[in-house]
């Protein structure tokens, strides 16, 4: 925290007409937020240049206790008006300050080191300045925000500045409009997607593997409506809990519609349409089903937030004691998909009972003690997270870790008591008496969009043979051998390969054009490839491997995508 005001300091000795507002920690860093005049990134290093001369003069960073009226008067004597604000909301007194020598102070709970003289200047670095709304109210005025990060050593700040570097290498949102993936286009609106080709290509690897996977493990697929009757809305509580994430009502008929924001209702009214005996059970329902909701522009981000996503949606319908092995089924089904997009590293929670919830102390023991016994025998290890379930039922969350050891919240699995009760859904038990089922939700990869990011920024576009959107892309030394060419790539899609040829430039250029684009295989022919019906193959990941006749290709990557390793 010293960092950030030794930066507060600097800005105001070198800005007068500045005022302070907040400075708090955050992941990997600082930053602080003032009102001033517009700053650019030259301002940055002179800004930098002072907090070293901060730092150099070894100035004590001290705490102070004052009560709330002199804290008041304090900065009233400053003209500080954020400050102020600040002031008011902290509910305990004292209020605590502290100071850099007698030359600067602001309010901060602290800890502090001794003296700005502990704080390695070489280690400390300003990385950027972002306009920011005074507490996120796009009605109140337009801040400067200085982002900054602090570590014990130069080292420390090398290696994150080498992670920052690689992580913007892999930004899925550059990558995508140089890979020609996906694009937002202005004239449509913020935060919807266009699948583009190539991008839809791989989309409909994703869904056509879903797909299979869900059916072999005993899921029936559904395809439900993108709009629904806004009294449907009301019975989910969606329009009492959910309404300002979701898109205005619209009049049809003098009825009222609604955009989903989610699919759950869908599969109830699915669930409903017929009579269930508890001999129907488990029932389980997928759909990739698309849904929006409302967000502001500011929080917009590439894939990762939009207002139009598709979730890889499914609910299991079950009997009280099927939860253990449901949950158990997920669980696998989970594992074996995340695998396949290789990612082998998760980080598991288990969320249990809040304060306020709906559903019986019995059956929220019954469904956490399920989630446990289902973790536990699948040997993950997990963190439990006390009362951080949602109000209608425990759940479990799982965060999968990338190349970069991030972690991104995909997969999660919630037990459900609130939906069931709200739709009134029932079964004929063996004594022919009404119940109630349990409800399941869970999604594996989340949103298609949001995977799709995380893919992108996982393999830096670099996709494995499986997943390439285009496997091999097939390369004459002249024209002379487009014909031949044409006839392999022909044979090639044939076999389900997804193949295109190039042409039209010399070899070489045609090579590099090929590598900027990430495909994972050059079939090169030249005049002896045509005369001996072979083909001379370079694998990006693989390097050269050699020459060889078409049929023997074809049987190699049949090899390379019946495995999720790059041929």
């Amino acid at each position: 925290m010293q960092s950030a005001h030794v930066m507060a300091m600097a800005v105001q000795k070198l800005y007068p007409d500045a005022k302070v507002t907040i400075g708090p920690w955050i992941e990997n860093g600082f930053y602080y937020d003032f009102d001033m005049e517009p700053l650019t990134d030259k301002d940055l290093k002179r800004i930098k240049k002072e907090m070293d001369r901060i730092i150099g003069k070894n100035l004590p960073l001290v705490r102070e206790e004052v009560s709330r009226g002199e804290a008041h008067r304090r900065i009233s004597a400053l003209n500080e008006p954020y400050k102020l604000e600040i002031l008011e909301s902290i509910k305990d007194d004292p209020i605590t300050i502290y100071h850099i020598g007698d030359e600067w102070w602001d309010l901060c709970a602290g800890p502090h080191v001794d003296s700005t003289g502990h704080i390695n200047k070489k280690a400390v670095e300003l990385e950027s300045i972002a306009g920011a709304y005074w507490r996120g109210d796009e009605r109140k005025p337009m801040l400067q925000r200085i982002y900054g990060t602090a570590w014990e050593n130069e080292e420390q700040l090398k290696a994150y500045l080498h992670f920052k570097e690689e992580a913007k290498r892999r930004d899925h949102r550059r990558l995508g409009q140089d890979l020609d993936l996906f694009s937002i286009q202005d004239d449509a609106g913020g935060g919807l997607v266009f699948w583009h080709p190539k991008g839809a290509m791989v989309r409909h690897i994703i869904e056509d593997f879903w797909k299979k996977i869900h059916m072999k493990r005993g899921y029936d697929l559904l395809y439900t409506p993108h709009v629904a009757k806004a009294d449907l809305w009301k019975i989910s509580g969606h329009l009492d809990f959910y309404k300002e994430n979701m898109y205005d009502q619209m009049s049809v008929e003098d009825e009222l519609y609604q955009l989903r924001p989610m699919n759950c209702p869908y599969h109830i009214l699915v669930y409903k349409s017929k009579l269930h005996s508890y001999r129907d059970f488990p029932i389980r329902v997928a759909e990739l089903g698309t849904v929006y909701r409302y967000e502001l522009s500011g929080s917009l981000h590439g894939l990762f937030r939009v207002r139009g996503f598709t979730q890889d949606d499914a609910h299991i319908f079950c009997l009280d004691d099927q939860i253990k092995d449901e949950i158990r089924g997920v669980l696998d089904l989970t594992e074996e998909i995340l695998l396949q997009f290789g990612f082998e590293k998760y980080e598991v929670n288990l969320s249990t009972r809040p304060e306020k919830a709906v559903g019986d102390d019995d059956i929220w023991e019954k469904a956490t003690s399920a989630l446990e016994d289902a973790l536990d025998d699948k040997g993950w290890t997990y963190q439990i997270d006390d009362g951080g379930g949602a109000f209608y039922g425990p759940k479990v969350d799982i965060k999968i870790e990338d190349a970069l050891g991030r972690k991104w919240q995909c997969s999660t699995i919630q037990v459900d008591f609130n939906l069931p009760q709200r739709f009134d859904i029932t079964y004929v038990d063996s004594n022919t008496e009404k119940r109630r089922p349990i409800m399941i939700h869970r999604a594996v990869l989340g949103s298609l969009e949001r995977f799709f990011g995380i893919l992108i920024e996982h393999y830096a576009g670099d996709f494995p043979l499986w997943l390439s959107p285009i496997q091999a892309r097939v390369l004459p030394v002249t024209d002379a051998q487009l014909e031949y060419c044409n006839v392999v790539t022909n044979k090639l899609k044939m076999y389900g390969i997804r193949a295109e040829v190039c042409h039209g430039e010399r070899l070489p250029k045609l090579i590099r054009n090929a590598e900027k684009q990430k495909i994972p295989l050059m079939v090169v022919v030249g005049s002896k490839e045509v005369e001996t019906e072979t083909v001379t193959v370079r694998s990006r990941f693989g390097g050269e491997l050699g020459t060889m006749p078409v049929d023997d290709f074809i049987d190699r990557i049949k090899l390379g995508t019946e495995n999720p390793i790059s041929l």
